[in-house]
């Protein structure tokens, strides 16, 4: 395999954080991403967060860059990959999670990140890993086969199978156990790649990362002014604390940030501004709340629509 280059995939997602920032401002009425740079404690490097807040179309954004290295893998990295115990490490990555104000926006997350894992006397260890998904509350169909046709897009060049590889590694990573539903309609997952040398690798990366604003743009710019009530906003709040969960309980990236001292808000950052619990709350027969959870919260070949 070719010679790992983590310097060029520094420069690349330091790029796509400026391209997909001013593109989400453009948005946006009067609201602007804040940037936060930070050093990691615990190790050396560190990152370059963008937040933005209280916007009329984004109620919150978080875009975040890191570069961070350590002397040893933690649990989240290593427990299903026992050869990298021990080993130091560095990750460079790109996160962001859009949490629109309006409910009949959906949430959407994306991330791009390569580990680079290294031991004395050995060859190197790196792999690729990212993708994208979308968390709708009031969803439209016509939005969910938007978002997979630009998955399928970005996938083409690599091989027929790779969009169904790694759309139903999507539906399964981003499966809500202990509530027996998706988080949303899911998108594109990919982890441990390294299969087809650094340079055709790194140019998937790329091709997924270039990718999510095509995808999610036009979905904003159609849902942004439709007229929305209590009623909405209140099941948005609702579905968000499973947004919340997921993170908190699934999440591998959140998981290996907190194991391995990481910037603690820069790694929450994903979490929404407001989300509510309710005991026991059911949706209404026949109303749109009830279509999101037959509809949408499970795995569907939105492509075949």
């Amino acid at each position: 395999m070719d010679t790992p280059d983590i310097e060029k995939v520094k420069s690349y997602l330091l790029k796509l954080q400026d391209t997909v920032c001013q593109a989400l401002e453009g948005e946006e009425p009067g609201a602007r991403f804040a940037e936060d740079n930070w050093q990691y404690e615990n190790g050396e490097g560190g990152g370059r967060t963008r937040v933005l807040f209280a916007g009329q179309t984004f109620e919150q954004g978080g875009v975040n860059f890191s570069h961070i290295q350590g002397t040893r893998l933690p649990l989240a990295a290593t427990a299903h990959r026992g050869e990298l115990a021990g080993h130091s490490f560095q990750v460079a990555g790109l996160s962001l999670v859009i949490h629109p104000r309006n409910p009949y926006i959906p949430t959407s997350h994306a991330n791009v990140r390569f580990f680079l894992a290294e031991k004395e006397n050995e060859p190197a260890i790196w792999w690729f890993g990212g993708g994208f998904d979308l968390t709708p509350y009031y969803p439209f169909e016509d939005d969910a086969i938007h978002w997979h046709r630009m998955a399928q897009a970005a996938c083409r060049p690599f091989g027929e199978d790779v969009y169904e590889r790694f759309k139903r590694w999507c539906d399964e990573y981003f499966f809500i156990k202990h509530r027996n539903e998706t988080r949303g309609v899911g998108g594109l997952f990919f982890d441990d790649l390294n299969e087809w040398g650094f340079e055709r690798c790194f140019e998937f990366l790329r091709s997924v990362g270039d990718h999510y604003l095509p995808a999610y743009l036009p979905i904003v710019q159609r849902r942004k002014n439709l007229v929305y009530g209590e009623r909405q906003r209140d099941f948005q709040l609702y579905r968000r604390g499973r947004y919340v969960e997921f993170n908190l309980v699934y999440d591998r990236g959140t998981l290996f940030g907190l194991q391995t001292g990481g910037r603690v808000e820069s790694i929450l950052m994903s979490l929404p501004p407001v989300a509510h619990w309710r005991y026991n709350w059911k949706p209404e027969e026949g109303s749109p709340e009830e279509d999101l959870y037959r509809t949408y919260l499970k795995p569907k070949n939105w492509l075949s629509l």
